[in-house]
């Protein structure tokens, strides 16, 4: 009996002590990171570092570091595309890139950016892994967790004659197995991405033959095992990049696509409540704001800590956009000393971008400083809106401030009320921004706007 007793309680002090040792649970991903380099339609933004840009409900994103990069590679060709993000096994991040700065899709190389971080307000360890000896490129890496294999699999666009998904596997990002073709469907194809929910492995690509992206699906994750379940999708004129995500509340799926036509960086977005389906539901681009200038990235789930370190680590935008309620891909800007509403993308990137300073007559509403042409207003004069600069009058001062309100057309978002006409509110009209008394459904969605990063 005493030793079944000892027994006993050994068993149990070692019960105790596991439970004590044992790694605490991961936090629920309440949040959203998106990993992305920057480009504009004529290049003012391009920036070939690693961007960062956080969001709450997964479809609207403030940007980091005032859109600057959080890095920037040291080795190489000292810049990046596509960056990937990837939270593995240990609840910590591995963030892998394209091995290219700027645009000559001519260059080849064998070669993989990579970073480690704890909770990314920081990154360290920063490397570049050889993925191949092959004469072609490395581009647009996307990795996974394959629990039959106890090894993450790599997987990136390279060509053996035609174009065709590469994988390499590993346990630490740094030495990989040999290469080994993943997926070739027949047809060429491009920037995969790769997300696993459940038993199931769902691969995202673009077929080169006919522009469009599509879904595919594996059991089992083994190269050469997925079936392609969703008929094609796009928007716009020429799409890439597909970008799957899955709602933290675990409701639904996005897909985003990055557009390089008939303008460069612009996002769009479907929704399905299935991802194993085939239906895709367009989404209206009041729902969604991508970061600005942002070219394809990818998405994480994040905790309510790391959401919020990222954002006392890096900082929200000194600057915000205005964005029209219906006319949803249009933006406030100023365009020779002229206010009005463009479509995005556009450059001067910079010109719609506003300092929402106290307001210049009364410090309870808001005035509008160009980023771009600081000391340059909005301001009113004969009812059009026009960037002036301040002459300190007590009638500019006036003309140039506003009273921010709920949305007339939606309470979620703005409208802004003129101060010395209070009867006006700031509107659009033939693209052309203005104060205006407000009476129909069509004036209320006119002065109606989002505030965003």
């Amino acid at each position: 009996m005493n030793l079944r007793r000892r027994a006993l309680a050994l068993l149990a002090a070692l019960c105790a002590a596991l439970v004590v040792n044992a790694a605490p649970a991961a936090a629920a991903n309440t949040a959203y990171v998106f990993a992305y380099f920057t480009e504009s339609p004529n290049m003012n933004g391009a920036n070939y570092g690693l961007h960062l840009a956080v969001s709450q409900d997964g479809l609207n994103w403030t940007p980091l570091n005032q859109n600057n990069p959080v890095a920037t590679p040291t080795a190489g060709t000292l810049g990046l595309r596509d960056p990937f993000i990837l939270r593995k096994q240990d609840g910590t991040f591995v963030i892998l890139a394209t091995d290219l700065n700027g645009t000559d899709f001519s260059q080849n190389s064998q070669y993989l950016h990579v970073w480690d971080s704890t909770d990314l307000t920081s990154l360290t360890g920063y490397r570049r892994i050889r993925m191949h000896t092959l004469n072609t490129h490395t581009w647009a890496p996307t990795a996974f967790w394959d629990a039959s294999r106890g090894q993450y699999g790599i997987v990136y666009s390279a060509s053996n004659g035609t174009d065709v998904f590469m994988v390499n596997y590993t346990t630490d990002f740094r030495t990989v197995t040999g290469n080994q073709v993943y997926f070739s469907p027949g047809f060429p194809v491009l920037d995969g991405d790769i997300v696993v929910d459940g038993s199931t492995f769902y691969l995202y690509y673009k077929n080169l033959s006919n522009g469009l992206l599509y879904g595919a699906r594996s059991s089992t994750g083994a190269a050469n095992s997925y079936t392609t379940y969703t008929s094609g999708l796009r928007q716009g004129n020429a799409m890439e990049a597909p970008l799957l995500i899955k709602n933290n509340a675990g409701t639904g799926w996005w897909l985003w696509g990055d557009s390089f036509s008939p303008v460069n960086n612009d996002y769009y977005a479907w929704s399905s409540p299935n991802v194993g389906g085939n239906s895709w539901t367009v989404l209206d681009q009041r729902a969604y704001t991508p970061p600005l200038n942002a070219k394809h990235g990818s998405i994480a789930g994040i905790s309510a800590a790391e959401y919020s370190g990222l954002i006392s680590r890096w900082g929200t935008p000194a600057w915000t956009r205005l964005k029209s309620a219906n006319f949803p891909d249009r933006y406030v800007r100023h365009a020779d000393l002229v206010g009005r509403l463009d479509a995005y993308p556009f450059d001067p990137y910079q010109d719609q971008l506003w300092r929402m300073a106290p307001g210049l007559a009364d410090s309870a509403g808001v005035s509008f400083e160009s980023v771009n042409y600081p000391g340059r207003y909005l301001r009113h004069s004969n009812y059009a809106i026009r960037l002036d600069t301040n002459d300190n009058t007590a009638a500019f001062r006036a003309d140039a401030t506003f009273y921010r309100v709920a949305g007339l057309a939606d309470s979620g978002w703005s409208s802004f009320r003129s101060y010395n006409f209070p009867d006006r509110y700031l509107r659009h009209s033939g693209y052309l921004l203005r104060i205006d008394p407000i009476s129909t459904a069509t004036d209320r969605a006119d002065a109606t706007f989002r505030l965003t990063g």
